[in-house]
């Protein structure tokens, strides 16, 4: 069982950056992949970033490829986004998560949200024009 808190949200000015962190309970966590997800409003839940176990592959989301950096501490129990270069369209309620199977590869980043079974409860990011 993993539990995630994320942190880091807030309102800022396109152009600007937030970081944001999800620390997750349980022994376990080394062994998920993690990946964080938005939703806007009226919107479905999409796919920003993923990362494996150890942070040897990851994944973007075309549309933040260039501009978000997924990174994680497995001695901390934390994932993080840094979110540069912020879009008034990256507005959203971003969501931690982690895979639903515990992988021996570092290979392997997942990317559908139905391959993530442990989520956060969110963080409202807004991005002014």
């Amino acid at each position: 069982q993993v539990q995630l808190v994320e942190s880091g949200g807030g309102l800022v000015q396109a152009g600007g950056s937030l970081r944001l962190s999800c620390a997750a309970s349980g022994r376990s966590f080394s062994s998920h992949a993690m990946g964080w997800f938005r939703q806007a409003p009226g919107k479905d839940r999409e796919s920003v970033a993923t990362i494996s176990r150890s942070g040897g592959t990851t994944y973007y989301a075309d549309s933040v490829k260039g501009r978000f950096t997924i990174s994680r501490d497995n001695a901390k129990n934390t994932v993080y986004l840094q979110m540069n270069s912020l879009k008034p369209e990256d507005t959203a309620v971003y969501f931690c998560a982690a895979s639903q199977y515990l992988y021996l590869s570092d290979r392997v980043s997942p990317r559908g949200r139905d391959e993530y079974t442990y989520w956060g409860q969110g963080t409202q990011v807004t991005v002014s024009s």
